[in-house]
């Protein structure tokens, strides 16, 4: 029997960067109505509900009772800044299963405004093993993934760098971007040393900021207003909780699920026109890279190289500046699906756009390098 399919048919974000007007339901409420305006539905339409977040004990509940939904499929799985990759997967398996017809995924955050990342957190588990010691997270530990990297493969700081100018060159074609003057690798690297070897320019901005993301079912593709983004390939995985248990500083969990959604999309790498992928810092791009397979272990700087990341370049990558330029409130995830969807659609119709973009990959990371999740989106 052939299988149900299911797509992107609508995105939005709220308003980001500082948003002390808006609540983190706000914020959501505001994405989500957007996005299901954009794709031609109603709230009414929703059969499910899929949101991640620390700002509540139980966030589907209290985001169902804000927007007056009452799902018959909820997933609150919270897996940091990976979670909106996992929930599209989700979505699209529940539709394939028939137990859904249209999924609505939304994230929010007043990080900026409320500060709230500076609270301290209890040392449970292993971070007992970490936080005392006066590891500042989650800088802390993409610090000690990058020093191993720089001590494995002799990576520079200016290699780095070049994650960062290039986010910043994307951002430069973003009008909503946060920052958008030009940086150089000098700029990069002469920027307060934040925790060794990552300096301020190496870490992703801290933001407010909200979005969602409408998935149906193809039987009501007809019904939307836009072009569908099908969801072709998913995987996910989380490797370790605290830095300390991570098997290897160099390797993420991309190394799993970037084949597995490629398997399940029945494509290979050479077929992706566009990547976003998760920049909470830039080594989390080398990293990523490496871990799915676009280049051996060691050689993210040589492909990156040579602005071959930036606009112009052979190897679109984050094309709306990225969590380094364009925005990141706390969990960037989301973003990087409504990006991908966009540019399949072929929104832009100036530099920004990726011409005949008809594959993208979306990889999410979560916690410190903890969690991975991939999606392969296609045109139909």
């Amino acid at each position: 029997m052939k299988k149900r399919r299911a797509a992107i048919v609508g995105v939005a974000e709220s308003d980001v960067g500082r948003t002390p007007h808006l609540t983190v339901l706000s914020q959501q409420a505001l994405a989500a109505r957007a996005a299901l305006a954009e794709a031609g539905l109603t709230k009414d339409s929703v059969d499910a509900l899929f949101t991640a977040g620390a700002w509540s004990w139980a966030p589907t509940m209290a985001l169902a009772e804000y927007l007056g939904i009452q799902p018959a499929y909820t997933d609150g799985t919270n897996i940091g800044g990976s979670s909106f990759e996992a929930h599209a997967g989700h979505a699209a398996a529940a539709i394939e299963a028939g137990l859904i017809d249209v999924a609505l995924i939304t994230y929010g955050s007043t990080q900026r405004t409320s500060r709230s990342r500076n609270a301290p957190r209890p040392a449970e588990l292993t971070a007992q093993f970490e936080l005392p010691y006066g590891l500042p997270m989650p800088v802390g530990g993409y610090a000690l993934a990058a020093m191993r990297h720089m001590h494995d493969y002799g990576t520079t700081s200016e290699d780095l760098a070049q994650v960062a100018v290039a986010a910043r060159q994307w951002a430069r074609l973003n009008p909503r971007a946060y920052y958008r003057d030009p940086i150089t690798v000098e700029d990069v690297v002469a920027s307060p040393m934040i925790c060794e070897p990552l300096h301020k320019l190496d870490c992703c901005l801290v933001t407010d900021g909200g979005g969602a993301v409408v998935i149906a079912a193809e039987d009501r593709w007809p019904d939307v207003a836009t072009q569908p983004v099908t969801i072709l390939g998913h995987g996910e995985t989380h490797t370790h909780a605290t830095i300390s248990g991570m098997p290897d500083l160099t390797v993420t969990g991309a190394a799993q699920t970037g084949p597995a959604a490629l398997r399940m999309a029945d494509v290979t790498l050479a077929d992706i026109d566009v990547a976003e992928i998760y920049d909470s810092f830039t080594i989390t791009v080398l990293l990523t890279l490496e871990s799915l397979g676009f280049c051996k272990p060691g050689e993210g700087r040589d492909f990156i190289a040579g602005g071959r990341i930036a606009p112009g370049g052979e190897f679109p990558m984050n094309t709306n500046g990225g969590g380094l330029s364009y925005t990141h409130p706390g969990m960037y995830g989301i973003f990087l699906l409504i990006e991908a969807a966009r540019q399949l659609r072929g929104d832009f119709a100036w530099a920004r756009q990726v011409p005949a973009a008809e594959l993208a990959l979306v990889h999410g990371t979560g916690g410190v390098l903890s969690s991975a999740a991939t999606v392969i989106l296609g045109t139909l």
